[in-house]
C-alpha cells in the first residue's frame, strides 16, 4: 500500500508544475513485479490526472489575477498561452502528457474555460497512454 501511495503522488506532483518523475517510480514498482501491471497504471493515471485537473482548477481561477505585480506570468506570457491554446483547442490536450509542455496545457485549458468533461476525457487518454506505453517498454527490456 505505500508503494501504491507513493506512485499517486509521484503522479500526482509530476502533473502539476512541482518537478517529479513519476516514470522512475512506476518503472521501478514494474519491475519489482509486487503489485498487478493494471493496479501500477490505473493508480499512475488516475494521480497524474489528479494532479492536471489542478492545474486546470488553477487556471480557471487565477487568471482573473493576471496582470496583478504578484502574479506569476505576464500578461504577455498569459495571452501567448491562451493564444496558442485557442489555435489549437481541446486537441492540444492530447499533448499533456509531454514534458515541459504538457503542465502550461492544462493551466490553459482551465484559463480558457475548457469544459472539464472533455478536458477529463482527453487528458486521461494522454496520460494513460503514455504510462501504457511505459509499461509495455519497460517490461518488454526487462
Amino acid at each position: 500500500m505505500i508503494a501504491l501511495t507513493g506512485l499517486f503522488l509521484a503522479a500526482f506532483l509530476a502533473a502539476t508544475l512541482v518537478p517529479a518523475q513519476s516514470e522512475a517510480v512506476l518503472t521501478g514498482l514494474l519491475l519489482a513485479g509486487s503489485h498487478p501491471v493494471g493496479v501500477l497504471l490505473a493508480v499512475a493515471t488516475a494521480g497524474n490526472v489528479l494532479g492536471a485537473v489542478v492545474n486546470w482548477g488553477l487556471g480557471r481561477f487565477l487568471t482573473r489575477f493576471a496582470g496583478h505585480p504578484r502574479f506569476p506570468f505576464s500578461t504577455t506570457q498569459v495571452a501567448r498561452a491562451q493564444a496558442s491554446y485557442a489555435r489549437w483547442g481541446w486537441a492540444s490536450l492530447f499533448g499533456s502528457w509531454l514534458p515541459i509542455i504538457g503542465d502550461p496545457l492544462t493551466l490553459a485549458a482551465g484559463a480558457m474555460r475548457e469544459p472539464l468533461w472533455r478536458f477529463l476525457i482527453v487528458v486521461t487518454v494522454a496520460k494513460g497512454g503514455r504510462y501504457l506505453a511505459l509499461a509495455g517498454a519497460a517490461l518488454a527490456w526487462h
